[in-house]
């Protein structure tokens, strides 16, 4: 069990003020937000990077107005020589005896995908119910506006030092962001690193991110044929490379839907399970469709390895024309679990691939993405001081929760701070629908994000 026992915490009368303060200014944090929404700030290098750019500027003056002394655009060229896009540096020193904390969020956005799917246009922020829809709404200038709206409610009575790192990449897989900590080592050493793109447990109750799954990407080819031959005279005797795909993908999960690859590792289950009714809900899971896998939700969704095929190259129903395919690949994507080793899982699915290769086809890969797990501690004086500040935002307290999905520079920030504590917070909730369509935030929950940040940064502080 973990506690807060230790936590010297301000007084009841402070935390009212503070809440009063964020209840105050919220209107002009959610002003701050849509500004950012109408920011069609796409870092796929298929959209125009002048809006990344404009994105970073209203950032950067976000913070001047918050009060951040020393604001910076920063960039890097990587080390293959990729430009990195910008990100905003803000500082404000700490007193004499006081903690650096660091408040990471990005500016960046997923590409909007077909327009037709939203309800209304993705870059107009847009208010229904409690909730406001935007591209980014949630994912992650919500993030953004939160570190925003927590600074400007402490205001000069900031008793730590601050340092916020709003990231411009983080949508394409944070291309220079290693390169970015090398060259700005010591402007963004902490002894705390805030990272606000995570999620919340549901609407009322706060999450606190203990623990994230790593990615594994790879494409696989499989070919069987030199050329394409016809399927009147040769099919028969010869399986088309689809079909022979098809027939891979499908050893990769046993009977019951659960991961069948030697040498992907389990981590323990969590302590808190997802209702079915409400899982089957946020992921719009059709009526009658079984969900796959074996023992409790969280554990198949957190601690436990996943692999989706998220790309199949094959010839399209539109022009298709009677022949035996030649050859097809497939994009796989492999969430592994705390504790396993990106590269040891790689090695495994090819080998498992290799060895389940249908009818002798040759199969090859051409290796993606690789990135670690993180498995936080689930007790230290960081996570009660954020158990504590949560608590008393929401009025319950914390679940500790997993997150299917990837952070792999998380693990790059502990590799250059090995000795700061990373608390991994967010806005998100699961009807955020966070890359999809009809993206949002709830908007009495990102009240209750600045709150919480503003009281974290509070006890951080040392207390007399």
């Amino acid at each position: 069990m973990t506690t807060t026992d230790a936590v010297p915490t301000p007084s009841d009368e402070r935390v009212a003020a503070l809440r009063a303060r964020v209840a105050s200014q919220f209107a002009d944090v959610r002003a701050d937000l849509e500004a950012l929404v109408r920011i069609p700030s796409v870092s796929n290098e298929a959209f125009d990077r002048a809006h990344v750019e404009a994105s970073a500027a209203a950032v950067a003056q976000l913070l001047r107005d918050a009060g951040m002394p020393q604001v910076d655009v920063l960039r890097v060229t990587g080390a293959d020589g990729t430009a990195g896009a910008p990100a905003v540096v803000a500082r404000r020193l700490a007193p004499a005896g006081a903690p650096t904390v660091l408040l990471y969020a990005h500016h960046d956005v997923q590409p909007p995908g077909d327009e037709a799917h939203w309800s209304t246009p993705p870059f107009e922020p847009t208010q229904r119910g409690d909730r406001l829809f935007g591209r980014g709404a949630a994912d992650d200038k919500a993030g953004v506006v939160a570190h925003v709206g927590a600074l400007r409610a402490l205001g000069d009575e900031l008793g730590v030092g601050v340092t916020v790192f709003v990231e411009g990449e983080e949508e394409v897989g944070s291309p220079t962001f290693v390169d970015f900590l090398h060259a700005h080592r010591e402007l963004l050493a902490a002894d705390v690193i805030v990272v606000a793109d995570s999620s919340n447990w549901k609407v009322g109750v706060p999450g606190l991110t203990t623990s994230l799954r790593g990615l594994v990407d790879l494409v696989v080819d499989l070919e069987v044929l030199d050329h394409a031959v016809h399927s009147g005279m040769f099919g028969g005797p010869v399986l088309d490379a689809v079909t022979l795909m098809s027939r891979l993908v499908a050893t990769l999960h046993d009977d019951a839907g659960d991961v069948a690859v030697a040498g992907l590792v389990h981590a323990d289950d969590p302590e808190v399970d997802y209702d079915e009714d409400d899982l089957r809900a946020d992921a719009s899971v059709l009526p009658g469709v079984r969900l796959a896998g074996t023992g409790p939700l969280t554990a198949r969704l957190w601690t436990r390895p996943a692999i989706a095929v998220i790309g199949f190259d094959a010839p399209p129903v539109a022009g298709a024309y009677n022949v035996v395919t030649p050859r097809a690949s497939v994009k796989l994507s492999v969430r592994v679990a705390p504790g396993q080793d990106p590269a040891a899982a790689t090695a495994a699915l090819q080998e498992h691939l290799l060895a389940h290769a249908p009818f002798g086809a040759r199969v090859s890969f051409r290796d993606g993405e690789e990135g670690r797990p993180f498995q936080a501690p689930r007790d230290s004086a960081g996570m009660r001081a954020a158990r504590w500040a949560m608590g008393a935002s929401w009025g319950t307290p914390p679940v500790d929760i997993g997150i299917g999905g990837s952070i792999p520079f998380i693990s790059d920030l502990l590799d250059v701070y090995p000795d700061a504590a990373i608390l991994v917070t967010g806005v998100e909730d699961p009807d955020s629908r966070a890359h999809g369509a009809d993206e949002s935030v709830h908007l009495g929950e990102l009240e209750r994000v600045v709150l919480a940040e503003a009281l974290l940064l509070e006890v951080l502080a040392p207390r007399g």
